[in-house]
This record gives structure tokens, C-alpha cells and sequence, in this order.
């Protein structure tokens, strides 16, 4: 039982993102006909997910810390694991592996650092600061935590293993990473939805809080359109092949959740098969988006 809150603060679901983020960024490098060393995949592989465990297990820590995980109405995809109000014992576990899946991560970039100098000590840093003020201060700030997550899994993954796999920035990354970027922020956003009023009590200000469901249904419209756009775009002109149209695809499937936020509101988590549709298109688009690089 001990072992398994553990497990569950991790939040291994979750998880499934970050490879898809690292697929993305490896599938530009191999667009470019570099040879992909195995060993520096798999090393900014577990980086990345060390970063991400590390992001999961310290929210966990803190929501229980505030009291927020005694609050909250837990769904699937939001509300966190409740793994710690059941076993408060464990605290300190779950505290020790986020420290420790964040020195991993660290010891990692050092490695990186060591072997390409400093190129990618700003990706590391900013990726650094994100873990660490996510939850306690970022979350008090409704612009910077609307775009944090992107940032995070979009432009810091996709870039950072590019960079990794390279040894140097190139321009088609970054193009591509402003992809994840939209869609991430847009999983977060929707997810933040059921939570709205417990947040609120522990002193969050996150998006939706500050500005209310409304306003948020209106970002992520417009997050969705500019993933649509910024693909037909990048086709258009050259930048990605045409079978990356196919990345378009899942996108219905972001339209649904639309629906189901502007129908339910922050109600929307007694209704998870919209947060479900939100999870899918988030992972299937870059998903697509990678393969139709690598194949194109």
C-alpha cells in the first residue's frame, strides 16, 4: 500500500506525453538525415522524464501540504491523485522522489552541458525553474501559468532534444514545437476547469480563476485554430511535408471538448469523456505530426 501511493503520486498516465514530446523532437533530427545516437535518445528521454516525474510529485507534495487535495473533486484528469489524504504517512516518499527524479535530472543535464558546452544551459535552466516554482508560485500568476506547461513540454523538450541529438539549434523545432506548446496549454487549461474553486481557497490564480470559464473557453478556441493554422502554414510554405496534414486529424476530437466546456462549464469534470478528448488530441496531434516528419 505504502509503495502504491507512491506510485500513484508519480502519476504514470501522465507520463505518456513526454515521449511523445521527445518523438517529436528526435523526428526533426532524423528529417535532417543525422545520424541518432541511441544513447543520447534514451539519456534525454529519462531527463525528460525525471523533469516530469519530478513536476508530479511535488504538486502532490504541495497540494497536500495547502490542504488542496482535501478539497478537491477528483476526476481522471484532474483534481490529483488523492493518493496522500489516504496515506499521509508517505509524505515525506513522495517528497524524496520528487527531489530525486529532479537531481537525476540535473545530473543529466550536466552530462549535456559537459558535452556540448553551454548551448543548452538556457533550455536547462528554464526547465529547471519550471519545476520548481510551478506549483508554489507560477500557479499565482494566471498568464504565466496559462503558458508554462507549453513551454515546458512544447518548446523545452522538442528544442532541447533536437539540440541534444544535434549538437547545435536549427530552425524547424522550434516551428514545430509551437504545436505541443498550444495543445499543452489547452490540456492544462481545460483541466484547471473542475478545480476552479477549491484553487481558489488555497490561494491559486490560475486562468480560468482570474478571468473566469468564459474567457478561458475563448483561449482555447483560439489555441485550437492556431495549432489548425500553424500546421496548414507550415505546410504551405514548405516547412513541413504534406503528409503532415494527417497531424490534423485528431483535431475534432479538440472541438468536442470545446463543446463540452462551453455546455458544462467548470462542471465539465462530471463529464470526463470531454477531458478524455482533450488528453487524446494533445498526445495523437504531435504523435502524427512526428511520424509524418520522419515518413515525409
Amino acid at each position: 500500500m505504502k509503495l502504491k501511493t507512491v506510485i500513484l503520486s508519480v502519476r504514470f498516465p501522465f507520463l505518456v506525453l513526454t515521449p511523445v514530446c521527445v518523438f517529436l523532437g528526435a523526428s526533426t533530427v532524423i528529417a535532417a538525415q543525422t545520424n541518432v545516437s541511441l544513447l543520447l535518445l534514451v539519456l534525454v528521454l529519462l531527463g525528460a522524464l525525471f523533469a516530469h516525474v519530478s513536476v508530479n510529485t511535488l504538486n502532490e507534495y504541495f497540494d497536500f501540504k495547502s490542504g488542496l487535495d482535501f478539497t478537491t473533486r477528483r476526476t481522471p484528469f484532474s483534481g490529483g491523485s488523492g493518493a496522500l489524504p489516504r496515506n499521509p504517512e508517505m509524505l515525506s516518499a513522495v517528497l524524496t522522489v520528487g527531489i530525486a527524479s529532479l537531481i537525476a535530472t540535473l545530473m543529466i543535464g550536466g552530462f549535456f552541458v559537459w558535452k556540448y558546452g553551454t548551448g543548452i544551459v538556457p533550455i536547462g535552466v528554464a526547465g529547471l525553474l519550471l519545476i520548481v516554482t510551478y506549483t508554489g508560485w507560477i500557479n499565482r500568476h494566471p498568464i504565466l501559468c496559462l503558458i508554462a506547461p507549453g513551454i515546458g513540454f512544447g518548446f523545452l523538450m522538442v528544442v532541447g532534444t533536437q539540440f541534444v541529438l544535434q549538437g547545435e539549434y536549427t530552425s524547424l523545432p522550434w516551428l514545430v514545437a509551437v504545436i505541443p506548446f498550444l495543445l499543452v496549454n489547452n490540456l492544462l487549461l481545460l483541466n484547471q476547469y473542475p478545480d476552479i474553486q477549491a484553487d481558489a481557497t488555497v490561494g491559486r490564480n490560475h486562468f480560468p480563476i482570474a478571468y473566469g470559464v468564459n474567457h478561458s473557453n475563448v483561449v482555447y478556441g483560439f489555441f485550437t485554430l492556431a495549432t489548425i493554422s500553424a500546421i496548414v502554414i507550415y505546410v504551405s510554405t514548405g516547412y513541413l511535408p504534406a503528409l503532415s496534414l494527417i497531424a490534423l486529424l485528431p483535431m475534432p476530437l479538440a472541438f468536442f471538448s470545446l463543446y463540452g466546456a462551453i455546455k458544462y462549464g467548470a462542471a465539465i469534470g462530471n463529464s470526463p469523456k470531454y477531458l478524455g478528448a482533450n488528453v487524446a488530441v494533445t498526445i495523437l496531434t504531435p504523435l502524427l505530426l512526428g511520424i509524418s516528419i520522419i515518413m515525409g
